[in-house]
């Protein structure tokens, strides 16, 4: 895409990303979960045809209770809410990105201190509860993003939520192909040097995208501890992608 039309995309973008803002604080304090999640995918949606980004879902929607998936961009919220709307768990770093972060968190969005290691602690008893009172919660097990090609060791403390729950974990796989390619294309990954405004340049200059989401079969634990659940999620996660 030419850097002309790579920029009218960005500012229609922003320009939706603020128009999301004023619907959260105005819309959202008296609507419903069902409302939300509904206001949230029709925004996701639209939002991602301005990027130009067609999005492919493959499955059923995820039932109540945990969904793991592998984590390539920051554009993997916007692709998961569009596919079927889940309250996630993000690093408190997506606090700062200017606009997407007010959004992130004004959606519901969990936050942990990655750099304190009693966070996490809280975070498990607070996922927990929700599990225990029939929401979805997605979350990121690799801990970081990563390029698409690979998926990192999934990390267990993320998982001790379900067990404590007695709930099912449902994997998911997410992919970035070019549309005239059908190959896997790097240009939404988020990784190592990356700003969250080069990475967006990025992927509006890479011309039009697909990004696939493959939802698998839930699972129980079945009497696995969460190390080695966690270890069979990743499994699942890398046969979707």
């Amino acid at each position: 895409m030419s850097p002309l039309a790579a920029s009218w995309r960005l500012i229609l973008a922003i320009r939706h990303i603020t128009t999301g803002l004023r619907t959260i604080t105005k819309h959202f304090p008296a609507a419903s979960q069902t409302a939300r999640d509904a206001m949230v995918q029709s925004w996701s949606v639209e939002l991602l045809t301005i990027l130009n980004v067609d999005l492919v879902v493959k499955g059923d929607q995820p039932p109540p209770g945990l969904v793991v998936a592998n984590h390539v961009s920051w554009l993997d919220i916007l692709v998961m809410n569009a596919a079927h709307p889940v309250r996630f768990l993000s690093k408190s770093d997506v606090k700062a990105w200017p606009l997407l972060g007010r959004l992130i968190e004004g959606s519901g969005t969990l936050f942990i201190e990655r750099s304190k290691r009693r966070d996490a602690m809280r975070v498990v008893q607070t996922i927990t509860g929700y599990l225990r009172d029939g929401h979805r919660i997605a979350v990121f097990p690799e801990g970081t993003t990563n390029d698409g090609i690979h998926v990192l060791p999934f990390h267990g403390n993320l998982i001790q939520a379900a067990l404590d729950a007695d709930c099912a974990v449902t994997p998911v796989g997410i992919r970035y192909v070019g549309k005239a390619t059908g190959e896997r294309s790097l240009a939404p990954a988020y990784i190592d040097e990356d700003t969250l405004l080069s990475s967006v340049w990025r992927t509006l200059r890479a011309g039009r995208l697909v990004a696939e989401v493959s939802v698998g079969a839930a699972q129980t634990a079945n009497t696995r501890d969460r190390r080695q659940w966690a270890h069979d999620l990743r499994e699942a996660v890398i046969a979707l992608v």
